[in-house]
C-alpha cells in the first residue's frame, strides 16, 4: 500500500504545475508563494529551537492560537512554524501578528519533499492538528526521531472506515505518533484500533479563547450600521442551498419584525457573488461586507465575504444556525458560536460533531431542526427570551481554560 501511495503522490507532484496554475486562476493559491508547495521554501533563518504546527485550513489553525500565544512566551522556543494547505488560513495567520510565528504552505506529500522540508526547518517537535495524516511526512519524521503529536485529534467514522480497510498500512502510519490528544471518546477508540499508542482524551481546543480573539473588533462604522438593524439571526459556514434555506426564513420573519437583517457567512467566501445573485432573484436586498457602499436601510441579508471575521459578527448575534447540517454531511463545529453567546440551531446532519452538540444540548444551548419552518419558529421563540445566562458562558470559558491547561501540560515533556 505504501508503494502505491508513493506512486500516486509522485504522479501528483509531476502534474502539480497544471493543478496549481488552475488553482491560481480560481484564486485559491497565492501566485507569489505557490512554489512553497513544491519545495521552494522561505529563506528565513532559523535554529534548532523551532516548533512546527500543521493544520489543514482556517478552523484548525484558529483552534491552536491560544496554545501558540502561550508557547511564544517561552525562552526555549525561538521560532514557531505553522503550515497549512489553504490560502485563507495563510491570510488569517498574517492577521494575528504573532512575534515568533511565521507561515509556510505544506509541501506535497512526496518522500523527496518531506525530506527536503525537514532538513530545511529541523523542527525539534511536530504537531499535526485534528485529522491531518500525511504518510510520507509522518514516516520521515519518525525516521529522524522527531517527536510527533496529533493535537486536538478528530477522526470521523468515514475517515476511520477508510483507514481501517488497510490495517497494516494504517498501523504503520498511526504508530508514528508519540502522543495523540483526542477531542472525544469516539476518536480515542478509533485511534486505538488504527494502531496509535499513548492516546489521551483531552477535549476540544476550540473551547479555548485567544487574546487576539478578545481584540477582534469590527470596523466601528460597520458595527454602527448593523446596530441600526435588528440582527434576527446569523447563518455560519453555510453550503450551497443553505443560504436560500435561511433566506426563506428571513422573508417570513419580515412579516413579523421590522428593520431586521440576517447575517450569512458562507463556508467558501468565493461563492458570495453567486449567493447574492440567487437571493436577489428571490426579491431580497443583499449587502456584501466588502462593498464600499453604505448599508441600505432596506438590506435584508448581510453576506460576510472575507476571512477571519466570523467571531466579530458572532459577538453581535444572539442566534446562530450552523451550516453543512441541512445541505451537507457532517455539520460544522458550533463551539465558537456558543462560546460567544449564541443559541445554536442545526439540522440533522451533524455526525462529525455529535458529542459537542449533545453537550451543548444538555446545557440548553443547542436545538435541532428539520425544516425552514422549524428554524422560523425557533428564532421567534428565542427572540422572545433573553440570551442564555452568563453562567453558562462562564462555564464554557472555564472548560476552555482547563482544556488549554491540560494540552500544555501533556506537551511540556517534548520541549
Amino acid at each position: 500500500m505504501l508503494f502505491f501511495y508513493r506512486l500516486v503522490s509522485n504522479f501528483i507532484f509531476l502534474i502539480s504545475p497544471i493543478i496549481i496554475i488552475y488553482r491560481i486562476f480560481k484564486k485559491k493559491e497565492d501566485p507569489k508563494r505557490f512554489l512553497e508547495k513544491i519545495g521552494k521554501f522561505d529563506k528565513k533563518t532559523t535554529n534548532n529551537d523551532l516548533v512546527w504546527f500543521h493544520g489543514s485550513s482556517v478552523g484548525e489553525i484558529l483552534s491552536i492560537v491560544p496554545l501558540i500565544e502561550k508557547l511564544e512566551k517561552r525562552k526555549n522556543i525561538k521560532k514557531i512554524l505553522i503550515t497549512s494547505n489553504t490560502l485563507s488560513s495563510a491570510k488569517i495567520i498574517n492577521k494575528l501578528k504573532l512575534k515568533k510565528t511565521f507561515h509556510q504552505f505544506f509541501p506535497l506529500d512526496t518522500v523527496f519533499l518531506a525530506e527536503k522540508f525537514l532538513n530545511r526547518w529541523k523542527p525539534k517537535v511536530v504537531f499535526f492538528i485534528e485529522s491531518e495524516i500525511w504518510p510520507n511526512m509522518i514516516i520521515k519524521i519518525k525516521e529522524k526521531n522527531i517527536p510527533l503529536i496529533l493535537l486536538n485529534a478528530r477522526i470521523t467514522r468515514k475517515s476511520f472506515l477508510k483507514w481501517n480497510s488497510i490495517p497494516s498500512f494504517s498501523k504503520k502510519i498511526f504508530n508514528g505518533f508519540n502522543l495523540c490528544l483526542g477531542q472525544n471518546d469516539k476518536t480515542c477508540n478509533y485511534l486505538k484500533i488504527l494502531g496509535a499508542k499513548n492516546i489521551k482524551k483531552i477535549g476540544n481546543l476550540k473551547f479555548s479563547q485567544s487574546k487576539s480573539e478578545l481584540k477582534n473588533k469590527l470596523n466601528l462604522k460597520i458595527k454602527k450600521n448593523l446596530r441600526k438593524k435588528k440582527i434576527i439571526f446569523s447563518a455560519i459556514s453555510t453550503h450551497k442551498g443553505e443560504e436560500l434555506f435561511c433566506a426563506k426564513v428571513h422573508a417570513n420573519l419580515k412579516k413579523k419584525y421590522k428593520n431586521i437583517i440576517t447575517i450569512i457567512i458562507p463556508r467558501h467566501v468565493n461563492r458570495a457573488n453567486k449567493i447574492k445573485d440567487e437571493l436577489n432573484s428571490n426579491n431580497l436586498n443583499v449587502h456584501l461586507h466588502t462593498s464600499n457602499k453604505p448599508l441600505n436601510n432596506n438590506a435584508d441579508i448581510y453576506i460576510v465575504d472575507t476571512f477571519g471575521e466570523t467571531k466579530s459578527f458572532l459577538k453581535l448575534s444572539k442566534i446562530a444556525f450552523m451550516g453543512k447540517s441541512i445541505n451537507g454531511y457532517g455539520g460544522q463545529n458550533p463551539i465558537e458560536a456558543a462560546r460567544l453567546g449564541n443559541r445554536i440551531i442545526h439540522g440533522p446532519n451533524i455526525e462529525n460533531f455529535v458529542e459537542v452538540y449533545d453537550f451543548l444540548e444538555k446545557l440548553g444551548i443547542s436545538t435541532k431542526i428539520k425544516s425552514y419552518k422549524d428554524l422560523e419558529k425557533l428564532i421567534i421563540r428565542f427572540n422572545q427570551k433573553k440570551n442564555y445566562s452568563n453562567q453558562i458562558i462562564k462555564k464554557l470559558a472555564y472548560i476552555g481554560k482547563q482544556i488549554l491547561f491540560n494540552n500544555e501540560k501533556e506537551i511540556n515533556k517534548y520541549f
